[in-house]
C-alpha cells in the first residue's frame, strides 16, 4: 500500500512510521489511498467529491485522526475542501499535513482548505506540519486555508510548521471565537534560497470573555522572503495578542504587519513584534562550549523555533 516515497513522506510530515491506529485519511495525488474509521469519528468523501467530512461524536475523548496528503506526481496540483465537525465536550487531536516528493522538472502543488466547527465546550488540537523534499528542480507549491467556527467555551491549539523545501506558500487563517472560547495559533516557518512564504490571518472575538492568543516565529536564510499580516478585531468584551517574532540571516526579508481593531470598550489587546539578527554573544557562549559555527546557529535557530 505505502511505497517508500510514501514511508518517507509520511515521516516528514505526520511522524508516522506506516499506517496509523484509529481513524486516518491518506491522501496521495489527489486520489484515496487508505481509509479507517472508529466507532466516534466518522470519514467520508463530500458530496462534490473534493474533499472529505469528518464528523466527530459529541464526548468523544482521548481519540486522534490523521489526515496526511501526499504528493509526488510531476504536474499535478491538487485542491481539496474537508470539513470537521467536533461535536460537545470532545476532546480530540487532529494531525493533518501534506508533504511533496519533487523528482522531476514541473512544478507541484496541493491547496488544502480546513473548515472546523467546534461545538459548546469542545478541546481541539490540531497540527498541521508541511514539508517538501526529493531532488527534482520542480517548484514545490503548498497554499493552506483554515476556516475555524467555535461555539461556547470550546479551545482550539494550533500548530502550524514549514521548515524546508517549499518554495512558495501562501497561508490563510480565518477564526470566529465564540463567548468564552479560546484560539492558540502557533506558526513556525523557516524559508531559505529563493523561497517565498506569507501568512495572512483574520481573526475576529465575537463572544464575551473569548480569547486569542497568536505566536509567528520566523526564520529566512538566503534571499528568501517572509511576510505576517495579522487583522484581530474585537467584537465584544474579549482579550488578544500578537506576538511576531523573525531572525534574518543573509539577504533574506520580512514584513510584519499586525493590526488591532477594538470595536468593544472592554476589549484588552496587546501585540509585540521583533525583526533581527542572532545575536554574536549568543553564537560566542555556545562556540566556547565546543560548537562550532554552524552547529551554533542550528542549535539557536532549533531553539527559536521550538
Amino acid at each position: 500500500m505505502l511505497n517508500a516515497i510514501d514511508k518517507q513522506v509520511l515521516k516528514e510530515v505526520a511522524d508516522l512510521e506506516g499506517i496509523p491506529k484509529g481513524a486516518y485519511n491518506i491522501r496521495k495525488n489527489g486520489k484515496l489511498l487508505g481509509r479507517e474509521v472508529s466507532a466516534n469519528i466518522n470519514i467520508e468523501t463530500n458530496e462534490k467529491g473534493n474533499g472529505i467530512i469528518i464528523d466527530i461524536k459529541p464526548g468523544t475523548v482521548n481519540e486522534s485522526v490523521h489526515i496526511p496528503v501526499i504528493l509526488s506526481q510531476a504536474g499535478l496540483h491538487d485542491t481539496v475542501y474537508n470539513t470537521f465537525i467536533v461535536g460537545e465536550g470532545s476532546d480530540v487531536t487532529i494531525i493533518a499535513g501534506c508533504g511533496i516528493h519533487c523528482g522531476g522538472k514541473e512544478s507541484e502543488g496541493h491547496s488544502g482548505i480546513h473548515e472546523f466547527q467546534i461545538k459548546a465546550d469542545a478541546k481541539v488540537k490540531y497540527v498541521e506540519k508541511h514539508i517538501a523534499i526529493g531532488d527534482g528542480t520542480g517548484r514545490r507549491i503548498l497554499n493552506p486555508t483554515t476556516k475555524v467556527f467555535m461555539a461556547e467555551n470550546a479551545q482550539m491549539e494550533m500548530e502550524l510548521t514549514q521548515l524546508g523545501g517549499v518554495d512558495e506558500a501562501k497561508r490563510f487563517n480565518e477564526a470566529h471565537i465564540g463567548a468564552g472560547s479560546v484560539l492558540l495559533i502557533t506558526e513556525r516557518v523557516m524559508t531559505d534560497g529563493d523561497q517565498v512564504a506569507e501568512s495572512r490571518n483574520e481573526i475576529e472575538l465575537v463572544g464575551t470573555d473569548s480569547k486569542t492568543n497568536i505566536v509567528s516565529r520566523s526564520v529566512i536564510k538566503g534571499n528568501s522572503t517572509q511576510d505576517f499580516y495579522v487583522n484581530l478585531t474585537a467584537l465584544a468584551k474579549s482579550y488578544g495578542h500578537i506576538e511576531c517574532d523573525a531572525i534574518i540571516m543573509d539577504n533574506g526579508s520580512n514584513q510584519t504587519i499586525p493590526a488591532l481593531r477594538a470595536l468593544h470598550p472592554d476589549a484588552e489587546m496587546t501585540h509585540e513584534a521583533s525583526i533581527g539578527k542572532i545575536a554574536n554573544d549568543q553564537l560566542m557562549k555556545l562556540m566556547t562550549l565546543g560548537l562550532d559555527y554552524d552547529a551554533a546557529v542550528n542549535r539557536i535557530i532549533q531553539g527559536f523555533l521550538r
